[in-house]
């Protein structure tokens, strides 16, 4: 049988190993980059996205699930940080290019949770606030890849 809250925690958890795979994705793309600019900026970007797993994480742990702590290796974002590990070797601009990838397809995940009708009015508010930070990521891979057009 579920429990009032296994919908909310299942999309949460869901949402927690995307971003810990965006996480995990700039901190190896800031240690990997040349380019002292984007070094910088990845290593913010990787901090902020672990500030959004923390917040989203408590509010499991408030409806008594067990968060997940663990990136997918198999996940799609996965892949996007991959590509953009590679990406180094072709210039700045495929690495502007492979992250605005990746905000894209991370700001989709939230907006389809958000868009999720079974979510709780309890969790939306807690996912409206993480979506904010995501959004704040894209706009920010957005310029910076119109600054290299």
């Amino acid at each position: 049988m579920n429990q009032p809250n296994d919908h909310d925690i299942k999309v949460l958890n869901e949402l927690i190993v995307t971003t810990l795979d965006s996480v995990e994705g700039y901190a190896e793309a800031a240690e990997d980059a040349d380019n002292p600019t984007f070094k910088s900026l990845f290593s913010q970007w990787s901090n902020e996205r672990r500030q959004v797993v923390r917040q989203l994480q408590e509010q499991v742990k408030t409806l008594g699930g067990d968060p997940d702590e663990d990136s997918s290796t198999l996940a799609a974002a996965h892949r996007v940080f991959l590509n953009l590990r590679d990406s180094f070797s072709k210039g700045d601009k495929s690495v502007v290019e492979e992250v605005e990838r990746g905000e894209d397809y991370i700001m989709g995940k939230y907006e389809d949770a958000l868009d999720d009708n079974d979510l709780s009015d309890t969790v939306r508010p807690v996912l409206s606030q993480a979506y904010e930070s995501i959004v704040r990521g894209h706009d920010q891979a957005r310029n910076l890849k119109h600054s290299y057009m």
